[in-house]
């Protein structure tokens, strides 16, 4: 039964950790499903930056050796859409992904740290994930494991593992209560990431929840 794994590593693991470095207000959010075959060309969306800091990680992209070429595409209140055309890695965590014949459905990340979602067709391909990221060091921690049936329940309101954790944070610690019982700050802790980083998952999330719910009726 096909498998899917969820996992975290440090923002160095991954190349555009690397390229984002210094700038720890970033919030950066893979396309939903991701190829991870180097020949294809994803798209990430950037939140909590300028359009300098922009144009800075634009040049900056040598830094990054599994980066072969990235271009602004769009600009959407605040939010920028960036491709990126990969470099085949020798040894990587997207070459990890490639060998287990895995899918990369979701990847989100800071400077700090990414956590990505890959599905595979059995648990032994997240077992064949496992054993590639040991045997060439490359630092995972496994944070979850589940059959996809039971996985999509969770997903039925095309919410990222991201934003519905943000969700249920904010409800359950009283964000949404009049007057609010916690700050943004306080919540963004708990992820280790910034405020404004925070309430922009938060705010994606809601406003997935109201297209869902009350706009998608069909």
């Amino acid at each position: 039964m096909s498998t899917i794994a969820k996992f975290t590593v440090q923002a160095d693991t991954f190349p555009l950790g690397t390229l984002f470095r210094g700038y720890p207000e970033a919030d950066i959010e893979l396309e939903r499903i991701v190829p991870t075959q180097p020949a294809l060309i994803p798209y990430i969306w950037i939140r909590g930056l300028s359009q300098s800091d922009i144009s800075s990680v634009l040049t900056g992209v040598n830094q990054a050796s599994a980066i072969k070429s990235i271009e602004q595409l769009d600009e959407v209140n605040g939010a920028y859409l960036l491709r990126i055309e990969w470099e085949p890695e020798r040894y990587g965590l997207l070459r990890a992904i490639s060998e287990m014949n895995g899918t990369l459905v979701s990847g989100a990340g800071t400077a700090d740290s990414w956590t990505f979602e890959v599905r595979g067709e059995t648990h032994a391909a997240i077992t064949r994930l496992q054993d590639y990221c040991r045997d060439h060091d490359i630092q995972i921690s496994l944070t979850s494991i589940q059959t996809l049936s039971s996985a999509t329940i969770g997903q039925e309101y095309g919410l990222t593992d991201g934003q519905r954790e943000a969700l249920i944070l904010a409800h359950n610690r009283g964000y949404f209560q009049s007057p609010r019982e916690v700050s943004l700050a306080d919540l963004a802790s708990e992820f280790e990431i910034t405020g404004q980083a925070f309430g922009s998952r938060l705010r994606r999330g809601v406003n997935q929840l109201i297209k869902s719910t009350l706009i998608n009726t069909e």
